[in-house]
């Protein structure tokens, strides 16, 4: 309440903020709508995959599909936006006098076992965001999303360098890993039957000395 009436709020959220019963099932609707979408996009990939079809898997008309989500792109980019607040969680975890590198390879732990684990999904879908072409926004996306959730994280773990700029060093060593990453992802696609975790040790260990 203030001095001109109550406070205005946000629909579907409290005065304080927090989530309501509309706002929970709206996100279960969601990733209902995400993982319908993801196993088609396995199934068919990307391009051959449609709206209705995504709509008709979750059990909703076209035009509610378009109530939550604006297409297909956004489907995929929220699915990796949300990878990598997983990744800045873990890394935020991390033991605070750890050093940034061995922090970052400690939070990619996560993705890389699950995508070990379960390679009959994950190789498909990696060369799918690698070789679509109507992904390529989205993918790009990624990269900068992840880049600007992690790279305070990374700074705050640098040590104290007279005369340089902490902003610059973190964006460096926080784009360097996720080089890393990708180069890991993109052989372990590549050949199977060898172990993404160890590619990105491999990968991670190249550019520590540099």
């Amino acid at each position: 309440m203030t001095a001109d009436g109550p406070t205005a709020t946000t629909p579907g959220t409290t005065t304080s903020g927090a989530m309501t019963l509309r706002d929970h099932a709206r996100g279960a609707v969601r990733d209902e709508v995400m993982r319908c979408a993801w196993l088609l996009f396995l199934e068919h990939g990307f391009e051959g995959t449609t709206v209705d079809q995504i709509a008709e898997a979750a059990g909703m008309s076209r035009r509610t599909f378009f109530r939550y989500f604006a297409g297909k792109e956004e489907l995929v980019l929220e699915r990796l936006v949300e990878s990598g607040q997983s990744i800045a969680d873990e890394l935020a975890a991390r033991p605070a006098a750890e050093g940034a590198w061995s922090a970052l390879r400690a939070a990619f732990e996560t993705i890389v076992v699950l995508q070990e684990q379960h390679p009959e999904q994950a190789r498909p879908l990696l060369v799918m965001l690698r070789t679509e072409p109507a992904l390529r926004g989205s993918v790009l996306e990624r990269r900068r999303r992840w880049q600007d959730v992690l790279a305070p994280l990374v700074a705050a773990r640098l040590p104290r360098a007279r005369g340089a700029a902490t902003g610059v060093r973190a964006s460096a060593v926080t784009g360097s890993a996720l080089a890393c990453l990708e180069a890991a992802q993109d052989h372990w696609t590549d050949h199977p039957g060898t172990s993404l975790p160890r590619l990105l040790d491999q990968a991670m260990a190249a550019v520590a000395p540099l």
